[in-house]
């Protein structure tokens, strides 16, 4: 999942307007952001195999660290606790949140992947393979997507940027999906996701 990992944010916005767009939109993604990392660094693997599933070639075989249940967990609970170290942040409710914006990529995680989200290290993998079934896995990114968008709207200082905003998220899953070039390597994959992430923080930051 990529664009309906952001709904959390836009959720996590709604129920706390102190929690800045960009540090959400960085939250959600924050498993992945420390999985590109590790697989730069060569601590996580992934291996780029044409067809794997009808969304992408991924073959994610080894994130223990990342994307196992307790990994998640650990990553979910050191936000919250980062949280503490900044003023604006302080609190318990802003922890949580914060936390739960950074566990949401789990969850969603869950739906989507195949099963290779472990319970802990890389034992007892689990996920419902969406990606198998790529119109079906393409919807629910838009959907979760415009639900969380839609929490946030009415409370939104712009509008117009939220919505353009959203609508550009809803054009790079369309582009993501059905015509973006499959990655040449592992560490293309975690450049290119890194770039991403990085640049829609960004572009919260000015929507907001």
């Amino acid at each position: 999942m990529f664009v309906g990992h952001y709904s959390a944010s836009f959720a996590g916005k709604a129920a706390d307007k102190r929690i800045p767009l960009w540090l959400l939109f960085i939250a959600v993604q924050f498993v992945d952001v420390m999985w590109a990392i590790f697989v730069l660094l060569g601590i996580e693997k992934v291996r780029i195999v044409p067809g794997f599933t009808a969304s992408n070639p991924m073959d994610l075989y080894y994130m223990p660290y990342t994307h196992s249940l307790v990994g998640a967990i650990a990553w979910a609970i050191a936000a919250a606790l980062i949280c503490q170290l900044f003023p604006r942040l302080r609190g318990r409710r802003t922890g949580l949140i914060v936390a739960l914006a950074v566990f949401s990529h789990w969850i969603l995680d869950l739906i989507v992947h195949r099963p290779d989200l472990a319970l802990y290290d890389n034992t007892m993998k689990m996920g419902f393979a969406l990606w198998n079934h790529r119109a079906l896995a393409f919807a629910l990114e838009i959907a979760v997507l415009v639900a969380g968008a839609a929490l946030y709207l009415p409370k939104a200082a712009r509008k117009v940027r939220i919505v353009d905003f959203v609508v550009l998220l809803v054009l790079i899953q369309v582009f993501g999906t059905f015509f973006f070039p499959q990655p040449a390597t592992d560490r293309g994959e975690a450049l290119t996701a890194l770039a991403f992430y990085g640049v829609l923080a960004l572009i919260a930051w000015w929507a907001e």
